[in-house]
């Protein structure tokens, strides 16, 4: 059983806590929040130790799961490294690409095991569908969310396009080529919409959009490859595999849906497969890979090095938003 403490106690911190209770690898021994009445409205309602500070709660654990604001992962990360805890960190890694680099380098010095919170990995409806996602050539996410004044403190590609950027550099298997974006700050100071295309060597073409002012939330990737197109609803938890089968003569079934290519290039049937997709918590689910990583001295799904990956892209794209914005 390993002792973990929880940095954080706001909406998703409060769901971590939750998790690793019903975790029983893991004992929890308490958290810290900067807010007094949270801490104590918390700490009563889950029967749980609230530390006074930052510092005493990573001197009593052996992991450490910050759920604390993006501005302060690095300070938390940090100092956990320092004493050779392990570390569970919530997406996205830290503020910018340089503190994802220098907590790499306090990563290997620990030897420790660091995961990044990059959720969507553990979507039952990604996770049903991935094995069919071989080389794919083109790619388009939707991530479009209401309004919310939660999050508004960072722009959109930090707060929800991240996601679909670990997604898309978790199954592209090939270094970026070139990466064009263009956003819109609409209701706040930052961009609320932004789109994004992003451009690999093997000729593979990911085009992602994130809103944060949309009518209706939406999040939705499709991956198009040789003979088979893929649709991934990580909102409903939804996957349907469409593949096309080389055809040699007439198909025994006479209801199954048949394209004649011409000009005497065959046929091909096209296949439906809706993979049965059973529900779980994607939270709990990556808390647990974490343990075993950890248990099991294995390198953990979602690494420091994708979570330094991802951002590394994200101010890519922020960098040609701006660029854009100085043209109007």
């Amino acid at each position: 059983m390993l002792k973990i403490g929880v940095l954080g106690a706001g909406h998703l911190g409060k769901i971590h806590i939750k998790c690793i209770k019903q975790i029983p690898e893991y004992e929890l021994v308490g958290f810290f929040d900067t807010d007094p009445e949270t801490a104590k409205k918390v700490s009563l309602e889950h029967g749980i130790k609230s530390y006074p500070d930052i510092s005493s709660l990573i001197n009593d654990v052996d992991v450490v799961d910050i759920v604390t604001p993006t501005i302060s992962h690095f300070a938390c990360a940090s100092e956990s490294l320092r004493k050779s805890k392990h570390v569970f960190i919530e997406k996205p890694i830290v503020a910018t690409p340089a503190e994802a680099n220098a907590l790499m380098e306090l990563a290997r010095e620990a030897s420790v095991k660091v995961q990044v919170g990059h959720v969507e990995r553990f979507n039952p409806a990604f996770m049903a569908a991935q094995a069919s996602i071989k080389n794919p050539m083109f790619i388009e996410t939707h991530r479009l969310a209401q309004f919310n004044p939660r999050g508004t403190d960072v722009p959109v590609v930090l707060d929800l396009m991240v996601h679909d950027i670990d997604i898309v550099l978790s199954v592209v298997k090939s270094p970026i080529r070139k990466i064009s974006a263009s956003g819109v700050a609409i209701v706040s100071d930052t961009p609320d919409i932004t789109n994004a295309r992003i451009e690999f060597d093997n000729g593979c073409v990911a085009n992602l959009t994130a809103s944060r002012i949309s009518l209706k939330n939406m999040r939705k990737s499709r991956f198009f490859q040789r003979d088979a197109y893929i649709t991934v609803d990580f909102l409903d938890k939804k996957a349907e595999i469409v593949r096309m089968k080389d055809l040699l003569s007439e198909p025994e079934d006479p209801m199954a849906m048949v394209i004649d290519l011409g000009n005497g290039k065959g046929m091909k049937q096209i296949i439906f497969d809706k993979p049965v997709i059973e529900p779980v918590n994607a939270i709990m689910l990556e808390l647990e890979s974490f343990y075993k990583a950890i248990a099991n001295n294995q390198t953990p799904p979602v690494t420091i090095e994708d979570g330094y990956n991802v951002l590394s892209v994200a101010y890519q794209i922020l960098e040609k938003v701006n660029i854009n914005a100085e043209r109007l």
